[in-house]
């Protein structure tokens, strides 16, 4: 590993966030055209918008060094947050909004979406959801084949960032039940394993033919080869409330790809089980977050999460010597030590029960502090 390695595994980050009503806490039902314009006024093409009104993505431009990231990714937050505070509206980063009704949102008028929803019907209605998305790219090497031996890790990124235990106005007991949404959807959860790229094109080409699908970008699953860029596209994060940790876990991902470059037999061997283990890991990391223990097929045993990252920095190690030399993925031990964002969601809420809220009111406040964390220099600023 050299300096150069920096350069060759660049990444992108793309987060989702909900705009939210100031005076009320819901997610809003219609995006006001002036924060639309707003942005991208400000912003030009590092801000999108999703399949729901409520929705706005965030796209960062191609990095070499976590602490740029983290630079940027804070500034476009607050850039974002600051339009909408004008507005009347905030922003919060998380897997699902405490508050938000699917039944009252209205999708974005676009033509892709308005034929995604005649398509999907309630699936689409109901996907009122935010992720985090991280692409790195994979020099060197054929980007199906490094994703295959990449997916055992996929449980450890999504216990790392649960924050959607509340739905529809209620507490789920799941830590990250933007996963259960998301498996309504055709075409989701962890992909199926295929020899290498033209293995892949060859699968989609298929599904297009038959009307399926216009092209890979209508595959949801939780890593895929991404359709526009020369990367891997991770996307089973829920939205990470605080940027630390989204940009840790970009770090990690983008750690994981150069040791399965650098190591091209590194989780080369898989069972007939092997995929349906990750899918019964997932579900764990989905229930349990960072308290699941994950199934290692190779070890034959149970490990629990705390294990597992320890065991796959040991294995990063020298990749992070060259991508990580300021130590961004440190965070991870906070992470384990406060909880991700939904423990977080959990606390706030339950101490504002003991303390003689009603159920909206302490849904109220975990709104409340979402916003605060997101966009912390907003807040402060506001």
């Amino acid at each position: 590993m050299n300096a150069t390695a920096a350069e060759a595994f660049t990444f992108g980050i793309e987060e989702e966030f909900f705009l939210i009503d100031l005076r009320t806490r819901h997610a809003v039902s219609r995006v006001p055209k002036r924060f639309v314009k707003a942005c991208q006024s400000r912003l030009g093409e590092a801000v999108t918008f999703e399949l729901q009104q409520t929705q706005v993505e965030v796209v960062s431009p191609i990095f070499n060094d976590a602490t740029q990231a983290l630079q940027e990714m804070t500034r476009l937050r607050a850039s974002v947050a600051e339009v909408a505070q004008a507005m009347g509206l905030g922003i919060i980063a998380a897997g699902s909004h405490p508050l938000a009704q699917w039944q009252r949102q209205r999708h974005t008028e676009k033509p892709r979406y308005t034929r995604m929803m005649e398509t999907f019907q309630m699936i689409g209605w109901r996907d009122v959801l935010c992720g985090l998305h991280i692409h790195v790219a994979v020099p060197g090497a054929d980007r199906v084949a490094v994703m295959n031996r990449l997916m055992p890790w996929l449980p450890l990124f999504l216990a790392l960032s649960t924050s959607s235990p509340f739905w529809n106005l209620r507490r789920t007991g799941l830590l990250s039940y933007r996963q259960s949404v998301i498996d309504e959807w055709p075409r989701s959860g962890i992909p199926d394993f295929f020899d290498d790229e033209a293995d892949y094109d060859r699968f989609v080409a298929r599904l297009a033919r038959a009307g399926a699908l216009k092209d890979g970008s209508e595959l949801w699953w939780a890593i895929r080869p991404s359709p526009h860029y020369p990367t891997l596209e991770l996307r089973i994060c829920d939205s990470c409330t605080r940027v630390h940790d989204a940009i840790a876990l970009a770090t990690l991902f983008r750690c994981l790809v150069s040791a399965h470059v650098r190591q091209p037999d590194l989780g080369a061997q898989r069972s007939n089980a092997t995929r349906r283990l990750i899918e019964e890991n997932r579900w764990r990391a989905q229930r349990y977050g960072i308290e699941a223990e994950f199934i290692d097929e190779a070890g034959e045993r149970n490990v629990g999460v705390a294990q597992c990252l320890a065991e796959t920095l040991e294995l990063i190690a020298p990749d992070a010597r060259t991508l990580d030399p300021d130590g961004a993925m440190g965070t991870f031990s906070t992470i384990l030590a406060r909880g991700t964002s939904a423990h977080e969601q959990l606390a706030r809420y339950d101490t504002s029960r003991a303390a003689g809220a009603n159920h909206i009111e302490a849904l109220r406040g975990v709104v409340d502090w979402l916003a605060e964390t997101t966009s912390p220099a907003q807040h402060a600023a506001s």
